[in-house]
């Protein structure tokens, strides 16, 4: 019965931590955009993946960085052999 004079001010210092993270978290904008990286993992390239120096120069030469191969492309080394 004891143990409750010290489990009962731990929880309220533990739910009070909890309260001041949550709207710390708010503050700070963490929660502003929550469907931005589902949709950011299926585009293949982002000009946000580039190095900071890199990604202004892309747009300045209008070069782009060499696209990678299809997935759905079969090469010769994981084609099935003939029947």
């Amino acid at each position: 019965m004891t143990i409750l004079y010290l489990l009962i001010p731990l929880s309220l210092i533990l739910l009070s931590l909890a309260i001041w993270a949550f709207f710390w978290a708010v503050k700070n904008d963490q929660f502003e955009d929550l469907e931005g990286p589902a949709y950011r993992i299926l585009f293949d390239e982002d000009e946000n993946d580039l190095p900071k120096e890199k990604r202004g120069a892309a747009h300045r030469t209008g070069s782009e960085t060499p696209a990678r191969p299809d997935a759905n492309t079969s090469s010769d080394d994981d084609s099935e052999p003939p029947r």
